[in-house]
């Protein structure tokens, strides 16, 4: 049971809790236990008199009578049959992973919620709409720029609309890639801000004109493709950065001079263009306004590896390719056991050995237990498949999203399962 405490009174090893917007603090969670005097200054920099601690999950001096109630449970679990501990540790990994999913699903919703507040004044207020994005930006900067691994996440709800979606799996995976590039912080904003707004110029368009096509007339291509001017026009408007606004001018130029609207060549895009151009491109392939002409992740990133090299930055392609890995999250595999997956995390730095949900006709859906290459190194991806091709078991039971929707949070270790159940259960 929680209690509150003034921020005055915090000490290391207290296990806290945050109300407020996963936005609102620079922290990966909102429930943790603290670990240093730091983490204690940033807190009470945040306004707050009081907060919720719960000395329950606590690592101060236990009193005495909760020494004895550990000592008890401790006898207890001592009793336990090998399959009693197995099944109480199964329980608990399976809390932990539906709390990941939940927290992960909410931080989404709450980003894109903020995301269309900008959008939705950009014709009014657009110097409000900079700020509110550069807002978003720097919250996503202060949970992704932390020490650790990243993941890169298929959320299976609260999408949203596509315009949305777009947005923010663009700016999920540039700022994710810049990270692996080392890219400083105003660096990364710039990027954020450019990928999270390189659309804007749609706003101006009529919808059918949004997603190139290949029947468009002569007068409808130079519509959509004055998507790219009119959104350099209404960042001016907004005052954006100049490394932003270079995104928004550059997001459909090429490596090899084929783009749009300038024909610029290599060294002459900037290069948070070269990374949104790229990071669009596939998000555009797996998503397309058509869903009849999806590719799944592995089918588009084998078609930019293999006829689009020339058209991209050769070291942006490679390092998206390597973070990305050879089966991004929303692949359906078949495994070296002959068995059917989904994949559902790629860790960015170790992207080999993914996450998957395993079909297994023997557990419930909602019951299954990721199955971790990472820890099963005896199994492997023996191919990719197109949804199509599963049987209607494996289609059902996996149930491949129609449309892909990606989110990051940090690569879980087992120390942190219970903290990732507490900051949900809050």
């Amino acid at each position: 049971m929680s209690q509150t405490i003034g921020v005055q009174d915090l000490q290391v090893g207290m296990y806290i809790h945050l109300d407020l917007g996963w936005m609102s603090h620079p922290f990966p969670l909102s429930s943790f236990r603290i670990h240093s005097s730091e983490q204690i200054s940033t807190i009470r920099s945040l306004g707050l008199q009081r907060l919720r601690w719960s000395p329950e999950r606590s690592a101060l001096e236990p009193p005495p009578a909760r020494s004895a109630r550990a000592r008890d449970e401790a006898r207890a679990a001592s009793f336990e049959t090998a399959e009693q501990r197995a099944a109480r540790r199964r329980r608990e990994l399976l809390a932990a992973q539906r709390a990941a999913t939940q927290l992960c699903e909410r931080q989404y919703v709450e980003a894109g919620r903020i995301w269309r507040d900008a959008i939705d004044v950009v014709p009014q207020r657009p110097e409000e709409a900079r700020t509110t994005t550069e807002s978003l930006t720097s919250a996503l900067l202060d949970k992704m720029l932390v020490d650790g691994e990243m993941c890169i996440r298929l959320l299976s709800s609260g999408a949203g609309d596509r315009a949305t979606a777009h947005a923010l799996n663009v700016a999920v995976i540039s700022l994710l890639l810049g990270r692996g590039f080392g890219l400083a912080r105003d660096e990364m904003l710039d990027l954020g801000v450019g990928s999270l707004l390189h659309d804007i110029g749609k706003l101006d368009i009529p919808d059918r004109l949004h997603h190139l096509e290949d029947g468009f007339t002569s007068a409808e291509l130079n519509a959509y493709r004055d998507h790219v001017a009119r959104g350099v026009a209404t960042g001016r408007r907004m005052m954006l950065a100049p490394a932003a606004m270079l995104v928004l001018a550059q997001h459909h130029e090429l490596a090899d001079g084929t783009g749009f609207p300038m024909r610029l060549t290599g060294e002459r895009i900037a290069t948070g263009a070269r990374i949104v151009a790229l990071v669009n491109r596939y998000d555009n392939l797996c998503n397309p306004a058509l869903l009849a002409r999806a590719m799944t992740p592995h089918e588009a990133l084998s078609i930019l590896f293999a006829q689009s090299r020339s058209k991209y930055d050769t070291t942006v392609l490679n390092a998206f390719i390597k973070m990305m890995g050879v089966y991004p999250a929303g692949s359906v595999v078949q495994l070296s056991d002959e068995r059917y997956a989904m994949v559902v995390s790629v860790n960015s730095s170790r992207p080999l050995r993914p996450r998957l949900l395993v079909h297994d006709p023997r557990v419930a859906r909602d019951d299954a237990l990721y199955l971790d290459l990472e820890k099963e190194p005896e199994v492997g991806i023996r191919r990719s498949l197109s949804p199509s091709r599963l049987p209607r078991e494996a289609l059902e039971y996996l149930a491949p999203r129609q449309r892909l929707t990606y989110f990051f949070e940090p690569a879980p270790t087992h120390a942190e399962l219970e903290s990732l159940d507490a900051e949900v259960g809050a």
